[in-house]
């Protein structure tokens, strides 16, 4: 089946049902999308489908044909995702740095559809697991970025 991910065309040979981060990770070699639990509740997995952040672990690979995935690897190709990244360093967010991928995607997502999210958006919105506990330092990032304080 054909895949559009990172704005590069790929021809795979998986199963339908075969879950999008194990082509990703193992077809493509794309290995900052990570595996975290395995149920679509951790967030370490995250992707954005068509702009919209998608647990990876859990998405069957044909439901993503004719859509654009991006993984953490071509964030920086986007405006926003580059200004989180930006934020992410300025923060010093990452710790162990391993939910981090999923953690960015999703703020951009955030971003993407809501440019000015309120403290309460944002907590709906960055639900994602980090085990280092980084929430404080996420979320100051992303409160950053909502009002408009741009980062270098």
């Amino acid at each position: 089946m054909e895949l559009r991910i990172n704005q590069k065309t790929y021809q795979v040979d998986a199963d339908a049902d075969t879950p999008l981060l194990w082509v990703i990770r193992d077809d493509l070699g794309l290995t900052g999308t990570k595996y975290g639990c395995g149920l679509a509740q951790c967030g370490a997995c995250s992707v954005l489908v068509d702009g919209n952040v998608v647990r990876s672990c859990v998405t069957p690979v044909a439901g993503v044909v004719g859509r654009e995935v991006t993984t953490i690897e071509a964030i920086e190709a986007d405006e926003i995702g580059k200004r989180v990244v930006s934020a992410w360093v300025e923060h010093q967010v990452a710790q162990c740095g391993y939910c981090q991928s999923g953690q960015v995607m999703a703020a951009t997502a955030l971003l993407k559809h809501t440019p000015a999210p309120t403290v309460e958006q944002i907590d709906a919105a960055m639900v994602n697991l980090c085990r280092c506990g980084t929430y404080n330092a996420i979320h100051a990032a992303v409160q950053d970025l909502a009002t408009g304080k741009e980062h270098a």
